[in-house]
């Protein structure tokens, strides 16, 4: 969750890996990709998936003071620009998640959705964001919760 308010909801999901890789979206920007060859892109939502978004770590070439930057969490950064994007195509940080699309509730609809039990919430890491892979993460924060996956039960309704 990126942005909570009375008004709307902006989040992205971090765990479901694109068929794409970040090479052939900056290719198509018009970038050139000085990164991992085989970084691949992920969804982050169904909202606008034609909209990009990038968390990334520190790095030395994005200005600290960059208004179109902003900290997220400890080590963690969000960009949506297309001047950022190509600072980024250019000198990528070691930490990097390209979003596709995002997550969005409108006015009350993530407060009713968490008081019927459909959402868990977790605070974001470095770690998590960057480091555990996308198909252990769900399990992984589930469990650092202190909760063992196998006792949710998938309903609808306050439980």
């Amino acid at each position: 969750m990126l942005e909570h308010g009375a008004g709307a909801s902006f989040g992205l999901v971090l765990n479901r890996p694109a068929d794409l890789q970040l090479s052939e979206l900056f290719r198509s920007l018009q970038f050139e990709w000085r990164g991992e060859l085989d970084a691949a892109v992920v969804w982050g939502g169904p909202v606008e998936p034609n909209s990009g978004w990038l968390l990334f770590g520190d790095s030395p070439f994005m200005a600290s003071d960059d208004e179109q930057v902003s900290p997220v969490v400890e080590g963690v950064n969000f960009g949506g620009s297309m001047d950022v994007f190509k600072q980024v195509s250019e000198n990528p940080p070691s930490s990097l998640k390209f979003l596709l699309g995002y997550a969005g509730w409108g006015p009350g609809q993530l407060e009713l959705e968490i008081a019927q039990g459909a959402w868990l919430s977790a605070e974001a890491t470095a770690e998590v964001i960057f480091d555990v892979p996308a198909d252990v993460m769900w399990d992984y924060v589930v469990r650092g919760l202190g909760i063992d996956p196998s006792s949710l039960v998938s309903t609808t309704g306050v439980h």
